[in-house]
């Protein structure tokens, strides 16, 4: 028991060194953010906090930039139709299909010395195709029909359709063969056994700049530089991220000198950050990122009220959604009409739009049959109060605060609003991903730019027992013809053709409203003076993921 304590009486005098003493030492950066991942498991569960974390000891395949270009990270060289190392062809079903080879940086090793190779490309995938192992997003490894292994480092996949997005592998998170492969003996159970959550300091589980050496959970993750790094060696020698939940808390350990900086990602709410940058501006960089950051409310449509669609566009007429962006921040985040951002080229402004109408919010509800009234509240005939759930992270002080807003606006057209928050870890983890919520949810999706949602709207991405939660469709929304556009969109290759496609789908998900629109947020990065080379990307691939261009600068 000595010795953790000791490494704890550490930590705390560390995190006590006021700013100017850590800047001078330049090997130890301390980043504050306000959510612990629920796994540290690349492909379960999804959460940017784990994605945070993860991004500064793991490398994808590929990956969009800052600028939003495709890139190979792992993979030596991109691959296209025009250098020949994506080739469509023929299937046994007369459909068409591509081939595509990637080549494994040389050098990339495992954190224990162990090669990165095939045989973890092929345990990736075989862990990912699996119905029951519970991977968050599965339809990449479902659409490979089988993998060609050419040495160690070559392989080439073949996918069963040809996509516009033929050669982006982004999600393809590569998983330690040697090392998970005993804990998938028994698929259901493998999420609760993989070791990234059993032994999360076990060096072999990283292959980038930095690795997991030490953790509490909920509290903090300690990352050390990783020896067996191929790359650029990274400036700080020691990166510890404090988990601090209460957005109002992480503020105060910023100007006390316990952190050096506050992850723009997950980080002071956009109010919070606009105010400090008022107070403190001359002594942070601070910089505003507009991004593929949806900010919305997922419905559970399993619920008999939420179910009816005249009660869901009552809901989203009774928001004055321009308002609560102009009061609570500064008219910094836009109002979402759907879930495409208008920075993003398939964008379009042919959809419903909804500015608040009280009127036609009560006729919508007295047209589903909400008619009755008592002390404020509606109750439909059967006698049933019109009462509603909303949900979100424990202790962000801007959604609660938003939160407030929609319970009071939603009491003007007589629907009642409980509130109940939880700890990002167990909302995530627990809650969002198995559809526990009753009502409605309230979190943001990142996306990359032209993302295709068919994890979150598809009929067949509903997270179910049976499926062991693995999907990401969480409202349970199943419409035939969007399950048709998705699809339709992801293989049209013509620009033109797939902006049309793009646009209708936008239509219906505007129309149908599956998922109540909010904002469009604009994260805040407030950093120190001295830290240089932090460059936000504005989508769902986080500054972390080029950590080791980040230094200290007197």
């Amino acid at each position: 028991m000595l010795r953790p304590l000791a490494l704890c009486l550490l930590a705390s005098l560390a995190l006590a060194l006021p700013p100017s003493a850590r800047a001078a030492g330049k090997d130890e950066l301390i980043i504050g953010m306000t959510q612990f991942p629920s796994t540290f498991h690349p492909n379960i569960d999804s959460m940017l906090a784990k994605t945070y974390v993860l991004s500064m000891a793991r490398r994808p395949f590929t990956i969009h930039d800052k600028d939003w270009k495709l890139v190979c990270m792992l993979c030596t060289k991109l691959p296209t139709i025009e250098n020949g190392l994506a080739v469509p062809e023929d299937l046994p079903n007369g459909k068409k299909g591509i081939a595509v080879t990637y080549t494994i940086r040389p050098g990339a090793v495992w954190g224990d010395k162990t090669p990165v190779s095939t045989s973890d490309v092929l345990f990736t995938y075989e862990v990912g195709r699996h119905p029951r192992s519970g991977v968050a997003a599965g339809e990449l490894y479902r659409r490979i029909l089988k993998i060609d292994v050419k040495d160690a480092k070559t392989f080439t996949l073949h996918f069963d359709r040809i996509t516009f997005d033929y050669n982006d592998i982004n999600g393809f998170g590569l998983i330690p063969a040697h090392l998970d492969r005993p804990k998938f003996t028994e698929p259901a159970e493998y999420k609760n056994r993989t070791v990234f959550d059993t032994d999360t300091t076990n060096p072999g589980l990283y292959f980038g700049p930095y690795r997991i050496t030490e953790k509490v959970s909920g509290s903090y993750v300690v990352l050390e530089r990783n020896p067996t790094w191929w790359g650029k060696k990274p400036y700080f020698r020691r990166i510890v991220i404090k988990i601090i939940g209460n957005t109002a808390a992480l503020e105060a350990n910023l100007l006390s000198g316990s952190i050096d900086y506050i992850a723009g990602e997950l980080g002071l709410s956009l109010d919070q950050a606009i105010a400090f940058e008022k107070r403190h501006g001359k002594k942070f960089n601070i910089r505003f990122k507009p991004g593929l950051v949806y900010e919305h409310l997922d419905v559970n449509l399993d619920n008999p009220v939420l179910k009816d669609r005249r009660v869901r566009r009552a809901l989203i007429y009774a928001l004055d959604r321009e308002a609560i962006n102009k009061q609570l921040f500064d008219g910094r985040q836009p109002v979402a009409a759907t879930f495409v951002h208008p920075l993003d080229w398939i964008h379009t402004t042919d959809t419903p739009i909804y500015r608040r109408d009280l009127k036609k919010a009560r006729a919508l509800l007295d047209a589903a049959g909400w008619t009755v009234k008592r002390k404020g509240v509606r109750y439909n005939g059967a006698g049933k109060r019109l009462a509603i759930e909303l949900m979100t992270t424990a202790g962000n002080r801007s959604r609660e605060l938003v939160q407030q807003v929609l319970q009071s606006q939603w009491r003007d057209i007589g629907v009642a609003t409980r509130i109940r928050n939880e700890p990002a870890r167990v909302y995530f983890g627990e809650t969002v991903t198995k559809r526990k919520f009753t009502g409605l949810a309230m979190f943001a999706w990142l996306s990359a730019p032209e993302n295709v949602p068919r994890s979150t709207l598809h009929s067949k991405e509903i997270p179910t027992a049976a499926n062991n939660y693995s999907g990401q469709n969480y409202t349970g929304y199943a419409n035939a013809e969007v399950d048709e556009l998705l699809e339709a969109i992801e293989v049209e290759l013509d620009r033109d053709k797939r902006r049309k496609l793009w646009h209708r789908l936008q239509r219906i998900y505007a129309s149908e409203l599956p998922v109540i629109p909010l904002f469009f947020r604009a994260d805040a990065y407030i950093m120190p003076k001295w830290l240089k080379g932090i460059e936000p990307t504005g989508h769902q691939y986080p500054t972390s993921t080029w950590v080791e261009n980040w230094r200290a600068e007197r």
